[in-house]
C-alpha cells in the first residue's frame, strides 16, 4: 500500500495533484485543513492537506502500515471512552448538584444582559413585567430554536417544566431540570456489543453520500485493531464501483475478508463461508426515499438474514440534510426495518438540533457520531450530555 499526502488551496485541487501522480483508483483516506505557522501566519491563507492510499500490484497488501498507524493512535489517544465505544455507556443522568454545576454559564449571562438592557430602557409596563423564571424559560426556548430544534419539541420541553412552580424556581433549578429532560429524551446510546453469544451481521443503511462506506471502515478498523475481533466487510452496492473499491481497499489494509453481495442467496453463502467470523458488516446502496423497487430489494436482503445469527441495522444520516428530508428518510427505511441511528458530518454544521429532532420522531436509539473523514479517529459514541449543552447554547 503506498500512502501519500497532497497540499494544496482547495480538497478539490489535493485530489486531483494525487490522481495525477497516482492514477485514478487512490482512496482517500483523510482530509485535514492545516494553517500556517509563524509570526506572519495571519497573513497566509491556510492549505487542505489530503492523504490517500493506493495498492501496489507487486506486493501484498500493506496492511501493516495501517495498523501500526492505528496502534500508534491508539497508544496515544487512547481513553476510557475508545475503550469502551461498542460497549453501553453508565447512566447519563447525574445527580442534581452535578448537573447544576455543568450549567451553561453562558446562558446565564446572555440573561443578565437581557435584564440589564430591559432596565436601561425601562420602557415595559410595570404590570406586564415577567418574573426571572419566564424570562429565562423564553430565552432557553429562542436557543433552542436558534439551534434548529423542531417547535413542536421545544413547545414539548417547556410545557413539562411549566408544570413545575416556576415562579419560585432558581434558574439552576429551571436549567437542571430541562437539562436532565433532553437527556433522558435522547436516552443512552446503544452500540456494537463486544460480548457475542452468535455471529453478529449489522447492515448499514441510509442515502448516498452521507458517508457510510467512511463509517464502516472506522468501525471495522477499531474492531480488529482496538479489540482483535474477527470482521468481514461486505457491500451490496453494485451502483457506485467506487464505493466497493473503496471498501475492498480498506479490507486489504486491515487484512480482512471481503465481498460483492448480488442477491440474496450470495447473501445467505456467505454467512455459511464466514461462520468463524464475528463481526460481519455490510455497506449497502444508497436509494431515495420514493424508490420503491430498491427500498423492496433492500427489505428482502434484510430478510436473507436468519434468526441463526445477531443482526443489528444502523440508519446513517447527514447532520447537514435538511430536516423535511430527514423525516421522509427515516420514513422510508421505517416502512421495513427497525434501526438504530448514526450521524455523520457533525464537523459541517453549526446547530445539532436535527440530532434531537429525529430521535424523538422515530425513537430510535442514538449510537455513533462522526465528525471528520480520517479512518479511524472521526467517530466517537454519541454523548447525550455534550449535544445537550450544545443544544442549550453551551460551548
Amino acid at each position: 500500500m503506498i500512502i501519500k499526502k497532497f497540499q494544496a488551496k482547495t480538497e478539490e485541487e489535493a485530489v486531483s495533484a494525487a490522481k495525477r501522480e497516482m492514477g485514478e483508483n487512490v482512496v482517500i483516506m483523510s482530509v485535514r485543513n492545516l494553517k500556517k505557522k509563524g509570526i506572519f501566519s495571519f497573513l497566509k491563507k491556510p492549505v487542505v492537506e489530503v492523504t490517500v492510499g493506493m495498492e501496489e500490484e507487486t506486493e501484498r497488501p500493506a496492511q501493516n502500515a495501517f495498523s501500526m498507524l492505528a496502534k500508534q493512535t491508539v497508544a496515544t489517544r487512547q481513553t476510557p471512552k475508545d475503550r469502551d465505544i461498542y460497549e453501553e455507556s453508565e447512566p447519563a443522568v447525574k445527580k442534581t448538584d452535578k448537573v447544576i454545576e455543568q450549567r451553561l454559564d453562558n446562558l446565564q449571562s446572555l440573561l443578565e444582559k437581557q435584564f440589564t438592557k430591559t432596565s436601561e430602557r425601562d420602557e415595559f409596563d410595570k404590570d406586564e413585567e415577567e418574573d426571572s423564571s419566564v424570562a429565562f424559560l423564553k430565552l432557553i426556548y429562542n436557543t433552542l430554536i436558534e439551534n434548529e430544534v423542531a417547535e413542536k419539541y421545544a413547545n414539548e420541553l417547556l410545557d413539562e417544566i411549566g408544570k413545575i412552580n416556576t415562579q419560585k424556581a432558581s434558574v439552576d433549578f429551571i436549567l437542571g431540570n430541562i437539562y436532565q429532560k433532553m437527556i433522558l429524551k435522547f436516552g443512552q446510546p446503544v452500540t456494537i456489543p463486544l460480548g457475542l453469544e452468535k455471529q453478529r451481521v449489522i447492515f448499514f443503511i441510509g442515502p448516498t453520500g452521507v458517508g457510510k462506506t467512511t463509517t464502516i471502515a472506522k468501525l471495522a478498523s477499531r474492531l480488529c485493531v482496538n479489540h482483535k475481533k474477527k470482521v468481514v466487510l461486505l457491500t451490496t452496492d453494485t451502483y457506485r464501483i467506487a464505493a466497493a473499491e473503496q471498501l475492498r481497499t480498506y479490507a486489504r489494509i486491515l487484512d480482512v475478508p471481503f465481498r460483492v453481495i448480488y442477491t440474496e442467496e450470495e447473501m445467505q453463502t456467505a454467512l455459511k463461508d464466514y461462520s468463524g467470523y464475528e463481526y460481519i458488516l455490510v455497506d449497502t446502496a444508497g436509494h431515495s426515499q420514493h424508490n420503491d423497487e430498491q427500498k423492496d430489494s433492500m427489505a428482502h436482503l434484510l430478510r436473507a438474514v436468519d434468526d441463526s445469527v445477531d443482526k443489528d441495522v444502523y440508519l446513517v444520516m447527514s447532520a447537514t440534510t435538511k430536516y423535511r428530508d430527514l423525516l421522509a428518510i427515516a420514513d422510508a427505511y421505517s416502512e421495513f426495518t427497525d434501526y438504530k441511528l448514526i450521524f455523520t458530518k457533525l464537523d459541517e454544521t453549526q446547530t445539532l438540533g436535527n440530532l434531537f429532532n429525529l430521535c424523538m420522531y422515530t425513537g430510535a436509539s442514538m449510537s455513533y457520531v462522526t465528525c471528520g473523514q480520517n479512518v479511524p479517529d472521526d467517530i466517537e459514541v454519541f454523548s447525550p450530555q455534550s449535544t445537550v449543552k450544545q443544544l442549550l447554547g453551551g460551548k
